[in-house]
């Protein structure tokens, strides 16, 4: 099913509120991303929390619908592709509002590919930049692997972080259709599960 975001006056909408009070702090930093040498970096989506958002989402790298003249140009559940169509699902099923969520990625810079050691390392000092700027985030929810080598990363750089924020962190696979390729039925009905599962023990967390 199209997402929202192929609706020009939804876009456009986004489009125009994207330096709105509570997303203003995260685009700006984007803005600030996009002038260091290493590419482009889509915004956040107003539909999404920003500083008010409770949950910190991290994939892994910016999809093709990120992209300016392709896609959206933000990272929002309402793109047209099938990661952001699962999880926009995934939030519903757990009585989650998108609102409740900072979308970010592993290397927030649009490559299209998995990140490289060097390249997530860079990305570890953008995550910890949004947790300085979202002081209300309680969940972590780690998205695949390169996610989870992020966050590893980042816990050598600030190892007391999780404690001294109170933060759960929630793991569980990337939303992308391919993670579901694999033959074994039971396998993939336990990855399926798994996804499900990891939205309602964020909601869990936030919502009690």
């Amino acid at each position: 099913m199209p997402r929202r975001m192929v609706n020009p006056a939804f876009r456009q909408q986004q489009w125009d509120d994207r330096y709105a009070p509570h997303i203003a702090p995260v685009n700006e930093y984007v803005d600030e991303l996009r002038e260091i040498g290493r590419g482009w970096a889509p915004y956040v989506a107003p539909i999404h929390g920003g500083v008010e958002a409770r949950v910190l989402s991290i994939l892994r790298d910016p999809g093709p619908a990120t992209q300016d003249e392709t896609g959206s140009g933000f990272i929002c559940v309402e793109n047209n592709d099938g990661s952001a169509e699962l999880q926009a699902v995934l939030l519903e099923q757990a009585g989650l509002s998108p609102y409740e969520l900072l979308p970010w990625n592993a290397y927030p810079w649009y490559i299209n590919r998995a990140p490289k050691a060097a390249e997530l390392d860079a990305g570890v000092g953008t995550i910890l930049h949004l947790l300085e700027l979202a002081p209300n985030l309680e969940v972590v929810l780690l998205q695949g692997k390169d996610a989870e080598r992020a966050w590893r990363r980042l816990q050598r750089v600030a190892p007391s972080i999780e404690g001294e924020r109170g933060l759960t962190v929630v793991r569980t696979l990337h939303p992308s259709p391919q993670a579901l390729f694999v033959r074994d039925l039971e396998q993939r009905a336990a990855r399926v599960r798994r996804r499900r599962e990891a939205f309602h023990e964020v909601a869990a967390a936030i919502l009690g």
